[in-house]
């Protein structure tokens, strides 16, 4: 698919406005390796949330998202801003796949230089046994540390918590 999909994600968008007055609509994207005019096709269909996950730590990325670039996810998330500044842009990560918790709190700094607005972080849990061990279960109150690390980064939204999921969405629509 030359545009990684992103007629799809347009289209998606396009029809859910088209059939649901004040539906919030939430894109959660790829990185369409990098191809900008993939990002302006979602962009310009104006999602209120255009969401792209992070989901580890630059040193944990060959390990976690083979075949992706941490740069590059930072990129899309700072160029759909660019794009269109009242669109909220989002992204998660997960905790407990060994990351150090500095690594944590600097991509918070490295997603809010990309002007995201909100994060969320949980807990990894090992789906199946072909995918990734745990490497840590975080007590709660480290959770509650990211929320604080978030606040003062200047998230306008942020869910830290073993349970929280990308998808993630308690009183986001809320002011």
């Amino acid at each position: 698919m030359v545009d990684g999909g992103a007629n799809y994600f347009a289209d998606c968008i396009d029809i859910l406005k088209s059939i649901g007055r004040g539906l919030k609509i939430e894109a959660l994207v790829p990185d369409f390796f990098g191809k900008k005019c993939s990002i302006e096709k979602v962009v310009s269909a104006r999602p209120d949330i255009f969401s792209h996950n992070l989901e580890t730590v630059p040193r944990l990325y060959g390990k976690v998202r083979p075949g992706a670039d941490y740069n590059r996810s930072l990129e899309v998330l700072r160029y759909a801003k660019e794009l269109d500044n009242s669109i909220a842009t989002k992204s998660g990560i997960m905790a407990g796949l060994g990351e150090f918790r500095e690594e944590i709190r600097s991509v918070m700094k490295d997603l809010r230089k990309a002007d995201c607005d909100i994060i969320t972080i949980g807990q990894y849990l090992k789906p199946d046994a072909g995918c990734l061990k745990v490497e840590e279960f975080l007590e709660p109150a480290e959770f509650s540390k990211f929320s604080g690390w978030a606040k003062e980064a200047g998230f306008k939204k942020y869910y830290c918590g073993p349970f929280v999921r990308s998808s993630y969405t308690e009183g986001i629509w809320q002011s």
